[in-house]
């Protein structure tokens, strides 16, 4: 591998600055008013491809925002991997906890900050230097090479599934190489073998017509933040337990295998607390920290508000207020059923005088594992040990890649995650950023990957797991 090594190291200052415009651009799926910027993030991306050496690099619309493709096909007795990542990004809010601008990634030490730089800009680069590297230094990859990129991945990718199903032939591969997803610590490689599901919804609790004078009418009606307070306060226990009656009806116990194997990691409470800055840990009793970051349902307020939130006091009674609520699932569990127990249960605890109604944006997702035996994996662990030189640990991963569930009952192929974002990158938050010796780090262990996966012989049983 010296040669796409060294090609990778020449390039880096070039990599890096490519990777600074990529950032710049403000690809939040989730606001229509991006949606622009969301197009011209998917043009960069394909253009990016193309510089790359891969030909056929194309952007394809759909109802939302569009999917890029580009295949590298040139081996047909190698393997064909499918590498699948996400341009899209969460939107920066809030503004006033930015350090820095989210849009203008600032390098501080050797960390990259910025929106979507962690979650997936970085990452999702990183498989495409490899590429570029392999075809600048020898003309062609060890194996075959199929990129599918999205931009809804942040809102629950509804309209990749139509996109794969309608285009089975072309990503036909033996699996898919994930961009997306992440390591769970920066001192440790590791393999993420399963994900947790997903299901979203939003929620309007509405009493007046319009906001009112909060003298003249407090005390005759129903406040709509009143009410939403105590509809939120019943979704749990004292102890942090969910309380949507059927919530854990399907939910597998966990095996003392795994039970085991999470105890022995070195994770220590006190650590945590102290990287995240919070005074301690709560949630559902009976179980560690990890247990239920990975491998246990959450039920999770993202976003309550209403009335005047402005600077100052303004004394009113609010004509309704908003919420959005995300679940984190495991295997056994529907999205939608899961949303409609939600719904009853928020029906029930909704007090006289106010009325409640369901918003546009659910979406949902199952919970994801891999068979551990799985050669992809097996693949993974070489090449992460080339990189680091020990064994990578196997971990769960809190968050979900809706995607997951489609390539396998689509394409009838797993998902291997290979990304080198990593869990404390404040993803979601303010400040997110990546850490850029890891752009290097994961160059070389994609390089490694498509090596040692063109050495392997024993592919029979593993397209589609």
């Amino acid at each position: 591998m010296e040669d796409v090594l060294a090609y990778l190291e020449q390039h880096s200052a070039r990599h890096l600055e490519e990777l600074r415009a990529f950032v710049r651009i403000p690809s939040v799926s989730t606001d229509p008013q991006h949606a622009p910027d969301v197009r011209r993030a998917a043009g960069w991306v394909a253009a990016r491809l193309g510089a790359a050496g891969l030909t056929d690099a194309r952007v394809h619309g759909t109802p939302g925002h569009p999917v890029v493709t580009a295949s590298w096909t040139g081996a047909p007795e190698a393997p064909t991997v499918l590498v699948y990542g996400h341009y899209d990004v969460q939107p920066p809010d809030p503004l006033d906890r930015w350090d820095t601008p989210p849009f203008e990634p600032t390098q501080r030490g050797g960390l990259l900050f910025g929106r979507g730089v962690s979650d997936d800009k970085a990452p999702l680069l990183i498989p495409i230097r490899v590429a570029e590297a392999f075809l600048q230094t020898r003309g062609a990859l060890p194996v075959n090479v199929k990129f599918l990129f999205e931009g809804e991945e942040e809102i629950g990718s509804p309209h990749l599934a139509a996109f794969v199903q309608a285009h089975v032939a072309q990503l036909q591969a033996d699996f898919v190489l994930s961009a997306d997803g992440g390591m769970w610590r920066a001192d440790l490689p590791t393999l993420t073998v399963s994900a947790r599901g997903l299901a979203a919804l939003e929620f309007t609790v509405r009493g007046p017509g319009q906001d009112l004078h909060s003298g003249r009418h407090g005390g005759g009606l129903h406040n709509p933040l009143h009410a939403l307070a105590r509809m939120i306060a019943s979704l749990h226990d004292a102890e942090g337990r969910v309380a949507v009656a059927g919530f854990y009806d399907d939910v597998l116990p966990l095996s003392p295998e795994v039970r085991a194997d999470t105890a022995a990691l070195p994770f220590r409470d006190e650590a945590y607390l102290r990287e995240v800055g919070a005074l301690g840990t709560f949630g559902e009793p009976g179980y560690s920290t990890l247990e239920r970051q990975w491998y246990r349902p959450t039920l999770e307020v993202n976003g309550l508000w209403g009335g005047y939130t402005g600077e100052g006091s303004k004394t009113v009674l609010p004509g309704e207020a908003r919420a959005k609520i995300t679940c984190r699932l495991v295997p056994g569990q529907d999205p939608a059923r899961v949303r409609e127990q939600i719904r009853a249960s928020l029906r029930r605890h909704t007090p006289p005088g106010v009325t409640v109604t369901f918003g546009d944006g659910e979406h949902g997702a199952p919970a994801y594992s891999i068979p551990p035996d799985h050669l992809g994996l097996r693949v993974a662990q070489e090449a992460l040990r080339a990189v680091y030189g020990r064994d990578p640990l196997r971990v769960g991963m809190g968050g979900s890649v809706p995607i997951c569930d489609t390539f396998r009952d689509v394409l009838g192929m797993d998902t291997v995650f290979l990304s080198f974002a990593v869990g404390d990158e404040n993803i979601h938050a303010p400040n997110e950023f990546f850490r850029l010796a890891r752009l290097q780090e994961g160059a070389h262990a994609w390089a490694a990957y498509f090596g040692a996966l063109a050495r392997s012989r024993d592919l029979a049983g593993q397209a589609g797991g």
